[in-house]
C-alpha cells in the first residue's frame, strides 16, 4: 500500500503543488485526518493551491446568492468571519463554487483551515487612497474626478443633457461645472452644434482633451508615488499574506 507521502507525490499538479481539492480527495481516500495530510504536505516541502474556499488561487468564483449568505450569516463571528470546517460543510449542500462567490461578494475571510495553511491575520491590511484636484485662488475646484468624469461623458454622449442624466445630476448643474472651468481657464472646453444634422451635438475641443490627458497623468503619477511612498512608510515587508 502506498504511503501517504507517495500519495501526495502522486497527485501534485504541474507546477509541483498540491491543490486544496486533492488534499481532500487524499483525505477520504486514505482515510487520513485532513489536519494530517496538511501538516505531512507542509513537512514535505509541498504547498497547497487553489484554496477550495477562494482566499488564495484563481478558482473561478460563482454569483453571490441570497440563500447562501442566510446559511453562512449564522456562523460569522464579530470580524464577520467564518471557520473553514463550517464554510466546507455549508458547501455539501450548494456547492464550493457559490460559497466562493459569496463570502467574496459579503467581504467574508475563513479562518482556522483544515489544512493549516493559514491562521487568524496578524494585523488589518492597509490600503491607501489618493484625489487630487485643481482650484483657483477662491478654493473652488476647478478641475478633478468629477469635471473629468462630466468632460469624458459628455464626449460619449456627444450631449451635455445625457452625460448629466448618466452621471446623476441635472442640466443646469453639469453647465455650471463646464462654465467655471472656461471662466477660470479664459478658453472654450465644449462646443454645441444646434439642429438636427449629423455635425450636431456637443463635442470637446482639443483643450479639454489636452487638459483630460493632463489630469489623468498627474494623478497617475501622483498615485505611483504615493502608493511607493506608502509602503515605504505604513507597510513591512511580508509575504502575499501575513500570517502568524
Amino acid at each position: 500500500m502506498s504511503s501517504i507521502e507517495e500519495i501526495i507525490k502522486e497527485n501534485l499538479n504541474e507546477l509541483g503543488k498540491l491543490t486544496c481539492a486533492q488534499a481532500y480527495k487524499i483525505s477520504a481516500k486514505t482515510k487520513v485526518p485532513i489536519g494530517e495530510v496538511g501538516q505531512k504536505t507542509k513537512d514535505m516541502g509541498i504547498r497547497i493551491s487553489e484554496c477550495g474556499l477562494g482566499q488564495f488561487g484563481k478558482l473561478t468564483k460563482g454569483e453571490y446568492s441570497k440563500d447562501v449568505y442566510e446559511k453562512l450569516k449564522p456562523f460569522l463571528n464579530d470580524e464577520n468571519k467564518i471557520t473553514c470546517a463550517k464554510a466546507r460543510s455549508i458547501a455539501s449542500g450548494v456547492g464550493l463554487k457559490s460559497i466562493r462567490g459569496t463570502l467574496e461578494v459579503k467581504n467574508i475571510d475563513v479562518n482556522f483551515c483544515e489544512l493549516g495553511c493559514f491562521k487568524k491575520k496578524k494585523r488589518t491590511r492597509l490600503y491607501l487612497k489618493t484625489k487630487t484636484w485643481i482650484e483657483n485662488e477662491k478654493k473652488e475646484l476647478l478641475f478633478g474626478k468629477g469635471k473629468t468624469e462630466i468632460l469624458l461623458e459628455i464626449k460619449r454622449t456627444g450631449s451635455i443633457s445625457k452625460a448629466a442624466q448618466n452621471l446623476g445630476m441635472n442640466y443646469k448643474k453639469a453647465w455650471s461645472h463646464i462654465k467655471l472651468l472656461q471662466n477660470n481657464l479664459d478658453d472654450t472646453l465644449v462646443i454645441t452644434q444646434k439642429g438636427g444634422g449629423a455635425d450636431s451635438g456637443t463635442t470637446l475641443t482639443p483643450l479639454a482633451n489636452e487638459y483630460i490627458d493632463k489630469y489623468r497623468q498627474l494623478q497617475k503619477e501622483i498615485e505611483e508615488f504615493a502608493n511607493q511612498r506608502f509602503k515605504e512608510l505604513f507597510l513591512k515587508p511580508r509575504n502575499k499574506r501575513d500570517f502568524k
